[in-house]
C-alpha cells in the first residue's frame, strides 16, 4: 500500500490502512460507503465510536487512493467467493 499521510489513518502490521486507534480497515468503511450508499453522517450513526474526523479522513484517503482500494475490495470479494465455492 502507499505511504500514509492522512490524519487518523495508519498502516496495520500488514501495511493495510486502518483508522487510527481502531482495528477498522479503511477498505471496510469504504465498503459501507459504496455498497450501502452511506454518507459520512450515516457512517457516524452506524459506527458512533468513530469521530467525524476519522470518517472524513478515511473517505479522503479512499478518494486519493481509489484504484488501490478498489483493487483491494476486488481481491477480498474474489477470496470470499472462492471460499464460498470451496465450502458450499
Amino acid at each position: 500500500m502507499s505511504t500514509l499521510t492522512h490524519a487518523h489513518i495508519e498502516p496495520d502490521t500488514d501495511g493495510v490502512p486502518i483508522i487510527s486507534g481502531t482495528t477498522m480497515k479503511v477498505v471496510e468503511l469504504v465498503g459501507f460507503h459504496l455498497h450501502q450508499n452511506w454518507d459520512a453522517a450515516e457512517l457516524h450513526k452506524q459506527f458512533p465510536s468513530l469521530t467525524m474526523g476519522q470518517i472524513h479522513s478515511a473517505l479522503s484517503y479512499f478518494h486519493d487512493h481509489e484504484a488501490e482500494i478498489r483493487d483491494d475490495m476486488a481481491r477480498r470479494e474474489a477470496f470470499t467467493e472462492e471460499m464460498r465455492q470451496k465450502h458450499a
